[in-house]
Protein backbone atom coordinates (compact mmCIF):
# COMPACT_ATOMS: atom_id res chain seq x y z
CA UNK A 1 0.00 0.00 0.00
CA UNK A 2 1.16 3.79 -0.59
CA UNK A 3 0.61 6.55 1.24
CA UNK A 4 -0.65 9.61 -0.76
CA UNK A 5 0.72 12.78 0.35
CA UNK A 6 -2.43 14.21 -0.27
CA UNK A 7 -3.53 12.73 3.13
CA UNK A 8 -1.58 14.91 5.36
CA UNK A 9 -2.23 18.05 3.50
CA UNK A 10 -6.25 17.88 3.81
CA UNK A 11 -5.79 16.41 7.35
CA UNK A 12 -3.44 19.66 8.53
CA UNK A 13 -5.72 21.78 6.65
CA UNK A 14 -9.02 20.84 8.44
CA UNK A 15 -7.44 21.14 11.97
CA UNK A 16 -6.36 24.49 10.70
CA UNK A 17 -9.58 25.58 9.87
CA UNK A 18 -11.15 24.17 12.82
CA UNK A 19 -8.38 25.75 15.06
CA UNK A 20 -9.34 28.98 14.09
CA UNK A 21 -13.25 28.91 14.12
CA UNK A 22 -12.74 27.63 17.65
CA UNK A 23 -12.61 24.32 19.11
CA UNK A 24 -15.07 22.75 21.51
CA UNK A 25 -13.40 21.53 25.29
CA UNK A 26 -11.27 18.51 24.70
CA UNK A 27 -12.19 15.22 26.35
CA UNK A 28 -10.76 12.50 27.37
CA UNK A 29 -11.51 9.92 24.98
CA UNK A 30 -11.80 6.87 27.75
CA UNK A 31 -14.77 6.79 30.13
CA UNK A 32 -14.05 8.41 33.53
CA UNK A 33 -16.71 6.27 35.54
CA UNK A 34 -16.51 2.66 35.57
CA UNK A 35 -17.74 0.93 32.33
CA UNK A 36 -18.75 -2.14 34.54
CA UNK A 37 -20.74 -0.65 37.22
CA UNK A 38 -19.43 1.44 40.59
CA UNK A 39 -16.20 0.50 42.40
CA UNK A 40 -16.65 -2.74 45.04
CA UNK A 41 -14.66 -4.69 46.69
CA UNK A 42 -14.21 -8.21 45.30
CA UNK A 43 -14.46 -10.10 48.94
CA UNK A 44 -17.04 -8.06 50.57
CA UNK A 45 -19.07 -7.27 47.59
CA UNK A 46 -19.57 -4.18 49.39
CA UNK A 47 -19.61 -0.62 46.98
CA UNK A 48 -16.93 2.22 47.99
CA UNK A 49 -18.33 5.58 48.76
CA UNK A 50 -17.51 8.90 48.49
CA UNK A 51 -14.68 10.25 47.40
CA UNK A 52 -13.57 6.81 46.41
CA UNK A 53 -16.27 5.97 44.24
CA UNK A 54 -14.36 8.96 42.05
CA UNK A 55 -10.71 7.69 42.62
CA UNK A 56 -10.92 3.94 41.51
CA UNK A 57 -14.07 4.79 38.60
CA UNK A 58 -11.40 7.12 36.81
CA UNK A 59 -8.95 4.64 36.81
CA UNK A 60 -10.26 3.41 33.70
CA UNK A 61 -10.31 -0.43 34.30
CA UNK A 62 -13.22 -2.53 32.64
CA UNK A 63 -13.68 -4.54 36.24
CA UNK A 64 -15.64 -2.68 38.75
CA UNK A 65 -13.80 -5.28 41.62
CA UNK A 66 -11.00 -3.99 44.16
CA UNK A 67 -8.79 -6.14 46.71
CA UNK A 68 -6.06 -5.46 48.45
CA UNK A 69 -2.40 -7.45 48.13
CA UNK A 70 -3.52 -9.23 51.17
CA UNK A 71 -6.66 -10.18 49.97
CA UNK A 72 -5.37 -10.83 46.53
CA UNK A 73 -2.84 -13.56 48.57
CA UNK A 74 -5.49 -15.08 50.81
CA UNK A 75 -7.85 -16.33 47.83
CA UNK A 76 -4.83 -17.80 45.54
CA UNK A 77 -3.99 -15.20 43.47
CA UNK A 78 -1.48 -12.29 43.36
CA UNK A 79 -1.05 -8.95 42.22
CA UNK A 80 1.48 -8.85 39.15
CA UNK A 81 4.50 -7.26 39.45
CA UNK A 82 4.84 -3.82 38.87
CA UNK A 83 1.33 -2.88 39.38
CA UNK A 84 0.92 0.37 41.19
CA UNK A 85 -2.39 0.60 43.52
CA UNK A 86 -4.87 3.25 44.18
CA UNK A 87 -5.64 4.61 47.77
CA UNK A 88 -8.62 4.24 49.27
CA UNK A 89 -10.03 6.68 52.11
CA UNK A 90 -11.88 6.24 55.23
CA UNK A 91 -12.30 8.18 58.52
CA UNK A 92 -12.23 6.83 61.53
CA UNK A 93 -14.23 8.50 64.15
CA UNK A 94 -13.94 8.31 68.04
CA UNK A 95 -13.50 9.96 71.08
CA UNK A 96 -10.26 10.88 73.39
CA UNK A 97 -10.20 12.47 76.62
CA UNK A 98 -8.67 15.53 77.57
CA UNK A 99 -7.57 17.97 80.17
CA UNK A 100 -9.53 21.02 80.52
CA UNK A 101 -8.41 23.18 83.46
CA UNK A 102 -9.17 20.47 86.55
CA UNK A 103 -11.74 18.77 84.40
CA UNK A 104 -11.27 15.61 81.95
CA UNK A 105 -13.68 15.89 79.47
CA UNK A 106 -14.43 13.79 75.92
CA UNK A 107 -14.06 15.42 72.73
CA UNK A 108 -15.00 13.95 69.04
CA UNK A 109 -12.06 12.46 66.99
CA UNK A 110 -11.45 12.15 63.24
CA UNK A 111 -8.76 10.20 61.76
CA UNK A 112 -8.15 10.13 58.09
CA UNK A 113 -6.80 6.68 57.01
CA UNK A 114 -6.36 5.14 53.93
CA UNK A 115 -5.64 1.73 52.39
CA UNK A 116 -3.95 0.28 48.91
CA UNK A 117 -6.41 -1.99 46.42
CA UNK A 118 -6.02 -3.00 43.09
CA UNK A 119 -8.08 -3.90 40.47
CA UNK A 120 -8.37 -7.74 39.27
CA UNK A 121 -7.26 -6.63 36.24
CA UNK A 122 -3.96 -6.00 37.47
CA UNK A 123 -4.31 -9.67 39.34
CA UNK A 124 -3.60 -13.15 38.38
CA UNK A 125 -4.93 -16.48 39.82
CA UNK A 126 -7.66 -15.02 41.02
CA UNK A 127 -10.89 -16.91 41.27
CA UNK A 128 -13.32 -16.74 38.46
CA UNK A 129 -15.19 -13.12 39.21
CA UNK A 130 -18.64 -13.15 39.88
CA UNK A 131 -21.18 -11.70 37.09
CA UNK A 132 -21.14 -7.59 37.24
CA UNK A 133 -23.98 -6.30 37.31
CA UNK A 134 -24.28 -3.91 34.17
CA UNK A 135 -22.73 -5.62 30.46
CA UNK A 136 -19.71 -4.63 29.08
CA UNK A 137 -19.90 -2.37 26.00
CA UNK A 138 -18.87 -4.23 23.28
CA UNK A 139 -15.81 -2.23 20.95
CA UNK A 140 -15.36 -3.73 17.98
CA UNK A 141 -11.88 -4.03 16.36
CA UNK A 142 -11.82 -1.55 13.44
CA UNK A 143 -10.19 -3.92 10.47
CA UNK A 144 -7.98 -1.26 8.89
CA UNK A 145 -6.85 -0.10 11.91
CA UNK A 146 -6.04 -2.98 13.54
CA UNK A 147 -3.90 -3.85 10.16
CA UNK A 148 -1.23 -0.48 10.65
CA UNK A 149 -0.57 -1.62 14.24
CA UNK A 150 -0.15 -5.56 13.34
CA UNK A 151 1.86 -4.43 10.21
CA UNK A 152 4.41 -2.01 11.85
CA UNK A 153 6.43 -4.52 12.68
CA UNK A 154 9.02 -2.22 14.65
CA UNK A 155 6.62 -1.14 17.20
CA UNK A 156 6.62 -1.02 20.92
CA UNK A 157 5.08 -3.17 23.18
CA UNK A 158 2.19 -2.68 23.84
CA UNK A 159 0.10 -3.04 26.95
CA UNK A 160 -3.72 -2.75 28.29
CA UNK A 161 -5.52 -2.66 31.70
CA UNK A 162 -3.77 0.68 32.58
CA UNK A 163 -5.55 4.12 34.61
CA UNK A 164 -3.87 6.41 31.42
CA UNK A 165 -2.92 5.91 28.14
CA UNK A 166 1.08 6.87 27.71
CA UNK A 167 3.66 5.59 26.32
CA UNK A 168 7.60 5.19 28.34
CA UNK A 169 10.48 5.87 26.75
CA UNK A 170 12.78 4.03 28.97
CA UNK A 171 10.65 0.37 28.99
CA UNK A 172 9.37 1.33 25.21
CA UNK A 173 6.52 0.33 26.26
CA UNK A 174 2.39 1.79 25.41
CA UNK A 175 0.36 1.55 28.00
CA UNK A 176 -3.80 2.09 27.30
CA UNK A 177 -6.58 1.47 29.16
CA UNK A 178 -8.77 -1.57 28.43
CA UNK A 179 -10.56 -1.17 25.07
CA UNK A 180 -13.97 -0.76 26.47
CA UNK A 181 -12.96 1.87 28.40
CA UNK A 182 -13.37 3.98 25.66
CA UNK A 183 -16.07 6.35 23.99
CA UNK A 184 -16.14 4.10 20.32
CA UNK A 185 -13.14 1.75 18.67
CA UNK A 186 -12.55 5.55 16.63
CA UNK A 187 -11.31 6.74 19.67
CA UNK A 188 -9.31 4.03 20.90
CA UNK A 189 -7.32 3.88 17.65
CA UNK A 190 -6.67 7.64 17.68
CA UNK A 191 -5.44 7.02 21.33
CA UNK A 192 -3.38 4.66 20.45
CA UNK A 193 -2.20 5.93 17.55
CA UNK A 194 -1.37 8.93 19.70
CA UNK A 195 0.81 6.76 21.98
CA UNK A 196 2.43 4.95 18.96
CA UNK A 197 3.25 8.15 17.29
CA UNK A 198 5.26 9.32 20.36
CA UNK A 199 7.26 6.08 20.01
CA UNK A 200 8.76 6.58 16.82
CA UNK A 201 10.46 9.74 18.22
CA UNK A 202 12.54 6.39 19.96
CA UNK A 203 16.59 7.01 19.25
CA UNK A 204 16.57 3.10 17.85
CA UNK A 205 13.92 4.82 15.38
CA UNK A 206 13.59 8.53 14.57
CA UNK A 207 15.25 9.83 17.36
CA UNK A 208 13.45 13.11 17.72
CA UNK A 209 14.51 15.80 19.64
CA UNK A 210 11.03 16.86 21.48
CA UNK A 211 11.08 13.34 23.15
CA UNK A 212 14.52 12.37 23.62
CA UNK A 213 15.21 15.98 25.32
CA UNK A 214 12.35 17.34 27.18
CA UNK A 215 12.87 17.46 30.94
CA UNK A 216 9.53 17.41 32.32
CA UNK A 217 5.95 17.28 31.62
CA UNK A 218 4.70 20.80 30.89
CA UNK A 219 8.03 22.30 29.33
CA UNK A 220 8.10 23.38 25.64
CA UNK A 221 9.84 20.48 24.40
CA UNK A 222 7.23 18.29 26.01
CA UNK A 223 4.10 20.50 24.58
CA UNK A 224 5.60 20.46 21.48
CA UNK A 225 6.32 16.57 21.66
CA UNK A 226 1.80 16.61 21.81
CA UNK A 227 1.78 18.73 18.79
CA UNK A 228 3.36 15.78 16.72
CA UNK A 229 1.99 12.82 18.34
CA UNK A 230 -1.45 14.19 17.86
CA UNK A 231 -1.09 15.26 14.41
CA UNK A 232 0.47 11.89 13.76
CA UNK A 233 -2.60 10.23 15.25
CA UNK A 234 -4.83 12.60 12.95
CA UNK A 235 -2.61 11.67 9.92
CA UNK A 236 -3.52 8.25 10.65
CA UNK A 237 -7.05 8.31 11.02
CA UNK A 238 -7.31 9.85 8.24
CA UNK A 239 -5.32 7.07 6.38
CA UNK A 240 -8.06 5.12 7.93
CA UNK A 241 -10.97 6.84 7.14
CA UNK A 242 -11.94 7.22 11.03
CA UNK A 243 -11.10 10.68 11.33
CA UNK A 244 -14.83 12.40 10.77
CA UNK A 245 -15.38 11.24 14.79
CA UNK A 246 -12.21 11.60 16.03
CA UNK A 247 -10.74 15.13 14.04
CA UNK A 248 -12.82 17.43 16.36
CA UNK A 249 -11.24 16.36 19.50
CA UNK A 250 -7.88 15.96 17.97
CA UNK A 251 -8.04 19.79 17.21
CA UNK A 252 -9.46 20.30 20.92
CA UNK A 253 -6.72 18.67 22.19
CA UNK A 254 -3.90 20.24 20.06
CA UNK A 255 -5.71 23.78 21.00
CA UNK A 256 -4.75 23.17 24.25
CA UNK A 257 -0.86 22.80 23.90
CA UNK A 258 -0.90 26.02 21.79
CA UNK A 259 -1.86 27.28 24.88
CA UNK A 260 1.04 26.48 26.35
CA UNK A 261 2.79 27.59 23.29
CA UNK A 262 1.46 30.90 23.28
CA UNK A 263 -1.50 29.91 20.45
CA UNK A 264 1.00 29.93 17.63
CA UNK A 265 -1.30 28.11 14.93
CA UNK A 266 2.34 27.95 12.79
CA UNK A 267 3.43 25.47 14.97
CA UNK A 268 1.17 23.08 14.27
CA UNK A 269 2.67 22.92 10.59
CA UNK A 270 6.18 22.62 12.18
CA UNK A 271 4.41 19.55 14.22
CA UNK A 272 2.85 18.38 10.67
CA UNK A 273 6.47 17.81 9.08
CA UNK A 274 7.82 15.37 11.86
CA UNK A 275 4.59 13.79 12.74
CA UNK A 276 4.18 13.10 8.79
CA UNK A 277 7.93 11.51 9.15
CA UNK A 278 6.57 9.65 12.31
CA UNK A 279 2.98 8.32 10.24
CA UNK A 280 5.48 7.07 7.33
CA UNK A 281 7.35 4.94 10.03
CA UNK A 282 4.33 3.45 11.10
CA UNK A 283 3.18 2.80 7.82
CA UNK A 284 6.44 1.18 6.71
CA UNK A 285 6.55 3.90 3.33
CA UNK A 286 9.92 5.20 2.78
CA UNK A 287 9.79 9.41 4.06
CA UNK A 288 8.26 11.19 2.03
CA UNK A 289 9.08 14.70 1.16
CA UNK A 290 6.72 17.30 3.15
CA UNK A 291 3.79 18.92 1.69
CA UNK A 292 3.35 21.48 3.92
Amino acid sequence: QTCALPIYEIITDRILKQLEAGTAPWHKPWQTKGPNGLPRNLVSGHPYRGINVWILASSGYASPYWLTFRQATELGGHVRSGQKGSPVVFWKFGTREVQDGEEIIERKSVLCRYYTVFNTSQCEGLPVQPEATESLPHINPIESCEQIVTQWLDKPTIQHGSHRACYSKSLDLVQMPDRVSFDNGEEYYSTLFHELTHSTGHPHRLNRSTLATFERSGDEKYSAEELVAEMGAAFLCGFTGIENKTIRNSAAYLQSWLEVLKQDSRLVLVAAGQAQKAADLILNQPPSTPGV
